[in-house]
């Protein structure tokens, strides 16, 4: 458990997306390996889950993975305040509520983007949390949700919020539909809408926003996020890891961790090691690197030998040589 006590505000120029089945401990070691700087997030944690359950298995991470924030889904504040009390003990640096997932799971739980149609109680619910922790509080939100006006929705809805003391929030530029389509097709069939993002931040400069949704590199996200506070990477940071290998220098002033590909595997040879002494299954923290080759020669053919094998019982470091031998020789840039 990492129990220890925040160092300092959260830097929230670039951060990593919370993506439920993704952002797990072992991807975001895996992520740290790459860049010091940006903040990485948990997969959304259900506040009651929290509460009730196993912490350890559910909201545990290694101090090596600072900065990260824990992300809670929730809608009754009490359930929150209770939950943020526990991951302060924890030793995250940043609370986010999560008002943005539309999975019917979350709908059926009243929370996630349905929240965006009660900005009311999500103000209940983050004076709650802010009331019960000394942690920095913050909402990740959609620009709306089914027929609601954007233009007036995610206005209302952060006037509403940021009343009850919240200075950031990470907006997902697309609405959420509800009713007919499915979480999948909500991350790419609502149009994208950076503008209205924008026009936020010019209404409220005193906040803190920061856009999220369709940003595919950090040259993107750097243009795009001009005139705003920072960039939020999700799948782009998943499925092409190696484009957070020069966030240090370019966002934060400071040299990169590694310079290649290889020395990345080799960085995170250490954690895969002890996770393997621990029981952990070799592929649950190889599943985190199938992409770290694209757009390289060999990159297939390193995805089709930590797939094929990694899963195997007792699979150890040598599925990892036997990938990299296969692609070292292409790797020439790295």
């Amino acid at each position: 458990m990492a129990r220890m006590t925040a160092a300092r505000t959260p830097d929230r120029r670039l951060s990593v997306a919370p993506m439920m089945d993704w952002t797990d401990r072992h991807c975001r070691a895996f992520h740290r390996v790459l860049t010091t700087g940006a903040l990485l997030y948990t997969e959304m944690a259900v506040d009651k889950a929290v509460i009730h359950g196993d912490r350890e298995k559910l909201i545990g991470f290694d101090p090596a993975e600072h900065p990260v924030a824990i992300q809670l889904g929730g809608s009754d504040p009490a359930d929150l305040a209770k939950a943020s009390r526990i991951a302060e003990g924890f030793g995250y640096i940043e609370i986010n509520l999560n008002v943005g997932c539309p999975s019917d799971r979350v709908q059926s739980g009243r929370f996630g983007a349905c929240l965006m149609q009660e900005p009311a109680l999500v103000a209940d619910c983050v004076k709650a949390m802010q009331d019960a922790v000394s942690l920095p509080v913050t909402v990740k939100c959609r620009i709306g949700v089914d027929e609601q006006d954007p233009e007036l929705a995610l206005f209302d809805f952060v006037e509403t919020v940021a009343a009850a003391g919240v200075t950031s929030f990470t907006v997902h530029a697309r609405k959420a539909w509800l009713k007919g389509l499915s979480p999948k097709e909500n991350r790419t069939v609502p149009p994208l809408d950076y503008d209205l993002v924008r026009r936020l931040k010019a209404q409220r400069p005193e906040l803190e926003i920061i856009l999220n949704g369709g940003l595919e590199t950090l040259e993107q996200g750097l243009a795009e996020t001009v005139a705003l506070d920072g960039m939020m990477l999700g799948r782009a940071a998943y499925h092409t890891p190696w484009i957070l290998a020069e966030a240090d220098s370019r966002l934060f002033g400071k040299a990169d961790p590694v310079a290649s590909r290889v020395e990345a595997v080799d960085a995170y040879r250490p954690y895969l090691e002890s996770q393997l002494g621990k029981g952990t299954r070799l592929h649950d923290m190889t599943r985190h690197m199938l992409g770290l080759f694209t757009g390289q020669p060999g990159a297939r053919l390193w995805r089709r030998i930590l797939s094929e094998n990694a899963p195997r019982r007792g699979a150890g470091l040598e599925v990892i040589d036997e990938a990299l031998a296969a692609v070292v020789p292409h790797d020439e840039a790295a």
